[in-house]
């Protein structure tokens, strides 16, 4: 696939969140976005990988793509969950159950839903390039998260990493990307929750566990058959 960058906005500090499309237009697009929480570089990482590999092979399916390395520049580069207005991002969507009420610091969901200029340029992206499949790329217990009809690509995923699946209808999330993307925009999505570094895995063992699921579903047509 062959990708330029595109205008997506800026963070709370005029950071530019770096944003990529492929040379395939259509009326919805696949969306990858990792960064959300700014302190899970290796669901960083691992969207990373799996851009070279859409950039780089030839086997791949080709979709219409969307992709951001990093949604949270600022928390990024200070390694910290919440952007620089101290909120998390993946509680400050406009979800239907969203809620100012919080119990725990990191997260904050802000005075309103999409008070964030994160939030703000993911929304105005995805009015511009509409969505028809999100995939979200965090870190800390394995598991596929899924909202709306994504049950069959986390299955195919997990077939291959082992990761267990878990519909997120099952645990109230208000104010998370997941829920809004099936909530108000009726748009299936995957919450991929991929390991913490550890003593006994490096970002390149996670990777490894991930590398034959996400090049075999890029090389299949079910990736075409989710938009």
């Amino acid at each position: 696939m062959v990708f330029s960058e595109i205008d997506a906005g800026y963070s709370v500090e005029k950071n530019s969140i770096t944003t990529f499309k492929n040379n395939t237009s259509a009326d919805r697009y696949l969306y990858m976005i990792a960064g959300i929480h700014g302190d899970e570089c290796e669901g960083v990482f691992i969207l990373q990988k799996v851009f070279e590999f859409l950039k780089n092979s030839s086997e791949v399916i080709e979709v219409p793509v969307i992709v951001i390395p990093v949604l949270n520049v600022d928390g990024y580069r200070d390694q910290n969950r919440v952007n620089s207005h101290g909120v998390d991002l993946n509680r400050n969507f406009e979800t239907q159950d969203w809620s100012p009420e919080f119990k725990k610091k990191k997260n904050n969901p802000g005075p309103q839903p999409l008070s964030e200029p994160e939030t703000q340029s993911l929304s105005k992206l995805f009015d511009e390039y509409p969505p028809g499949f999100v995939i979200s790329f965090h870190s800390g217990k394995p598991i596929l998260n899924y909202d709306g009809n994504a049950e069959a690509i986390a299955k195919f995923l997990s077939a291959y990493n082992q990761y267990p699946l878990k519909q997120n209808t099952d645990k109230p999330l208000p104010g998370s990307l997941g829920h809004y993307l099936d909530q108000v925009m009726n748009v299936p999505s995957i919450t991929f929750e991929c390991p913490r570094l550890s003593e006994e895995k490096s970002l390149n063992d996670i990777w490894e566990e991930n590398q034959t699921p996400f090049e075999k579903l890029f090389s299949s047509e079910m990736i075409k058959c989710s938009l």
